[in-house]
């Protein structure tokens, strides 16, 4: 049995004004134990509105349906006071932005401390104790003293190895990690990532990385769920996807990526082809827009009048049973275009 199973799950925000939005429609995975899983797509896709139906975190004016069931357990049909005994215990969540995921009037001790009194039953001393030994397992210099500080006394990405440490405090089976290296320098991210593959295969922690950026999921994902408009459009492996994505927004996430290798640069160091970095032209579908086909439709270039009139099913694509896609165009097109 997998650690975590979603199925057909689906988020509606209602509005004073206008239609309903059908933020997350229908959308099914799995996580097995040790495993990493990268959700990806654009802002608005749906990606962080999976994972916050799923822990009973919506806005007030959101419903959810379907199911996730966690070591068989439906989440979605549990009360607040069961979800919040593995909220943060059981499964753990690194938010998008630490700074405003901290809170600023409190030292990193109190925020910290708090969640194993809680969780654990621990004393003040043994929850410090604790919640120090876990600032230095993601490496934050000099922890006893700098426990006591307050979150704006730390570095953009020590901020976000105290979201980290505070996520992992209870030992979690499942960490979720939001954008975790927005807005963080390269250096940064790189560290921030080869932290999180040092804790899935030291601790065995299963990982779900929401992001935007291919580059973060090649370096740490084992399987790739792709959304856009709120749908899956492809699943598979990452070792599958990165060597022949069979959907064309997947192929258009990956052309995006810029490359830098030893056949773009001459012997003076510069670029063979001076070609501007390939994009999606286009939008996505806007919030509560009603869309008859395939939401990527108006952006595909291998769109047809059956795409833009019934929308595809996620079905497993042909010659590729590792990958499951949502599309109707032959995935030998696709490849080919590619020279795969």
């Amino acid at each position: 049995m997998p650690l975590l199973e979603v199925k057909d799950l689906s988020v509606r925000f209602t509005r004073r004004e206008g239609a309903p939005v059908d933020a997350v429609q229908r959308v099914s995975f799995s996580l097995e134990a040790g495993r990493t899983l990268g959700i990806v797509g654009e802002s608005g896709s749906g990606k962080s509105q999976t994972v916050m139906a799923m822990l009973g975190l919506l806005a007030g004016n959101g419903k959810v349906s379907g199911e996730a069931r966690y070591r068989g357990d439906n989440l979605l049909a549990m009360k607040e006071s069961e979800l919040n005994r593995i909220r943060g215990n059981r499964i753990g969540m690194i938010f998008q932005d630490p700074m405003t995921s901290l809170n600023p009037f409190l030292t990193i001790e109190r925020q910290m401390t708090e969640t194993l009194q809680l969780h654990r039953k621990m004393t003040r001393r043994e929850a410090r104790r604790r919640a120090v030994e876990a600032l230095e397992s993601v490496r934050i210099p000099d922890a006893p003293r700098r426990i006591g500080m307050y979150p704006h006394e730390f570095s953009g990405g020590m901020r976000q190895r105290v979201m980290i440490a505070m996520a992992l405090l209870s030992e979690p089976e499942i960490l979720i990690a939001d954008e975790p290296t927005t807005a963080l320098d390269v250096t940064v991210q790189a560290q921030i990532i080869e932290l999180l593959r040092e804790l899935n295969r030291e601790r065995g922690t299963a990982i779900i990385l929401i992001t935007h950026d291919m580059g973060v999921v090649a370096g740490l994902c084992d399987d790739v769920m792709v959304m856009y408009a709120g749908q899956t459009v492809e699943q598979a492996s990452a070792a599958a996807l990165f060597a022949a994505p069979t959907h064309p927004y997947t192929r258009g996430l990956l052309n995006a990526l810029p490359r830098l290798t030893s056949d773009d640069m001459s012997d003076s160091g510069d670029s063979d082809d001076d070609r501007p970095l390939q994009t999606i032209p286009g939008n996505p579908p806007l919030p509560g827009e009603i869309v008859a086909g395939c939401a990527f439709a108006p952006r595909c270039t291998y769109c047809t009048d059956v795409c833009r009139e019934s929308r595809p099913s996620l079905v497993t694509a042909d010659g590729y049973p590792e990958a499951r896609r949502a599309c109707h165009r032959p995935v030998s097109e696709i490849l080919e275009a590619q020279h795969v």
